[in-house]
């Protein structure tokens, strides 16, 4: 995957196939056409899709932290998330705000674990629902999850993560005060929250956005992450941007050049992007920081 058009072809039709609901067998005959062979478009599916196997960036033994998985109800329907927080924090004196972490379109995966631990460690109590806990929970299958969050019951959905908030706002030893973020479905999860109300701000990666006449309705602030080759997302984002500027609320949007859609992902080596990741990520926390603990 060195040559530019190849790799920028392969990650469109990989785009296409996880967003736009397309079969695997399309998928690979496409990717067989572009690269040559099977055994080539599978090389190229690979290094593009995300790698359950890729190791963690915070491991999930670290002595830093309190992790674990619950389970329960909210808004009447089975709910679980799994929680990360640093070692001992009620104990301590200082307060900690809480942030809800929500998947992508593949569900509670390890990577989205992952970054619930990241979050803990900069100094916050983490939250990742599952949204598919309703239908039975995130499977390990990807494309039988990506089926699952095509049905999903968005209301149900947005319920249960104004439950979650609320619960997070009654815990020991955090400021009350809630954020969220999520990356692609759940960057998406993000606007929409912003809209219903129930968090004190939120971040989108790379989330298609609502209309812009949904703009006048938000009253959260936003931080908005953006992709310089992500036309299809850039279709939405673009003009919620404008519209949140037109209408006065709080926003801050950032497009990096030249990255992928998804390239915070880690256990995507074709589309992670560091210097992007990195920057983005810096961005957030300071921005996470601004608004919960301040």
């Amino acid at each position: 995957m060195t040559e530019p058009s190849l790799r920028d072809r392969a990650v469109q039709l990989y785009d296409a196939f996880t967003h736009e609901h397309r079969d695997r067998r399309t998928l690979l005959r496409q990717m067989t056409a572009l690269a040559g062979s099977t055994i080539a478009a599978e090389a190229l599916i690979a290094g593009i899709a995300a790698s359950p196997a890729a190791a963690a960036i915070v491991d999930a033994a670290d002595q830093r932290l309190d992790v674990g998985m619950r389970s329960g109800t909210q808004a009447g329907q089975p709910a679980r998330a799994y929680h990360a927080a640093p070692k001992g924090y009620a104990k301590t004196a200082a307060k900690r705000g809480t942030v809800l972490v929500v998947h992508e379109n593949r569900g509670l995966t390890p990577h989205i674990q992952d970054v619930a631990r990241r979050i803990a460690l900069a100094g916050f109590v983490a939250i990742a629902p599952d949204l598919l806990a309703s239908q039975g929970g995130t499977p390990a299958d990807e494309d039988k999850a990506r089926e699952l969050i095509g049905t999903v019951d968005y209301d149900l959905a947005l319920a249960q993560a104004r439950g979650f908030a609320d619960a997070a706002r009654t815990m020991p030893r955090v400021t009350g005060k809630v954020g969220m973020i999520g990356f692609c479905w759940g960057g998406a999860f993000v606007n929409r929250m912003a809209i219903a109300g129930g968090i004190d701000a939120g971040v989108s990666y790379y989330g298609p956005a609502p209309a812009a006449a949904e703009a006048p309705k938000v009253n959260t602030p936003l931080m908005l992450h953006y992709a310089g080759t992500d036309a299809r997302v850039a279709q939405t984002g673009e003009p919620w941007v404008a519209a949140l500027k037109a209408a006065g609320k709080p926003v801050e949007a950032f497009t990096y050049p030249g990255v992928d859609h998804a390239f915070n992902n880690d256990t995507s080596a074709a589309r992670y992007n560091k210097p992007a990741a990195d920057l983005a990520w810096s961005r957030t926390i300071a921005f996470l920081n601004r608004h919960l603990h301040a």
